[in-house]
């Protein structure tokens, strides 16, 4: 489970991250610069995006460590 959170989601999410920067600070959207605006492979990038953000939470929250004494 390491492997896809370092190798997968987490990139995908730093993707997501500097795209929302991006917008927020500057109004420019960089994946629909990249891929074209309301494209098929926008739609593909944005939705990697948010299944990644969702899984990484899931994975977080099952794999939290528990204070067993």
């Amino acid at each position: 489970m390491r492997g896809l959170t370092h190798y997968v989601l987490v990139p995908l999410m730093f993707i997501g991250a500097l795209n929302w920067g991006l917008i927020g600070i500057f109004g420019f959207d960089l994946v629909a610069f990249l891929f074209g605006p309301a494209t098929l492979l926008t739609n593909i990038v944005y939705s990697l995006i948010g299944i990644a953000a969702v899984a990484w939470l899931i994975i977080i929250l099952v794999d939290r460590p528990t204070n067993a004494r």
